[in-house]
């Protein structure tokens, strides 16, 4: 019976941000998708070179703006004209142009909060413990070392290959990162 924990990944420490940009392009060439990096600063091309071209954000803003803009302009509307129609000096009940500033204003409000709360979503976040926390080194990330992680559920993960793989990156030490 096999008495190690279950593996995360394989988790490469790099000395500068260079080394760590390619060995994630190369990274990427060799296949690997399921993958992270871990840097004390943002690294420019670093996002591209993971593969994480979209974020899924956007579409997810227009969700909310649609629904905060037709919630809003529907509130207006079922006020003035359903529930408590008050006719003022002969205008219509669904005086449209009236109802434009709430609307706008439902629109940014509800589109602001899905874009806060779909962004925790899409990052898991809260995430009080992550798997790398159990990798000593890992601490350095935040001062002056680049973490390159790939994680065990990626298609081309083998231990022993993607071991050698991140070795071959000459980076400062490689590491077993247990759940």
């Amino acid at each position: 019976m096999d008495a190690r924990p279950p593996l995360f990944g394989l988790m490469a420490e790099f000395d500068d941000p260079e080394a760590l940009l390619a060995a994630a392009r190369r990274a990427y060439e060799e296949g690997y998708r399921q993958m992270d990096a871990y840097t004390p600063l943002p690294i420019e091309g670093l996002a591209e070179a993971l593969g994480l071209r979209h974020t899924g954000v956007p579409p997810i803003v227009l969700a909310g703006g649609l629904i905060g803009c037709l919630g809003g302009f529907y509130l207006q509307y079922w006020v003035a004209v359903i529930d408590y129609p008050i006719n003022v000096g002969g205008r219509p009940l669904n005086s449209w142009p009236a109802f434009i500033p709430v609307t706008f204003e439902l629109t940014i409000l509800v589109a602001a909060l899905f874009a806060v709360f779909g962004l925790l979503a899409l990052c898991r976040l809260p995430m009080p413990y992550h798997p790398v926390f159990n990798v000593r080194r890992f601490e350095l990330a935040s001062r002056n070392r680049f973490f390159l992680c790939i994680e065990a559920r990626d298609p081309l993960f083998d231990r022993r290959r993607t071991r050698q793989f991140l070795e071959s990156t000459r980076p400062r030490g490689v590491y077993d990162v247990d759940h």
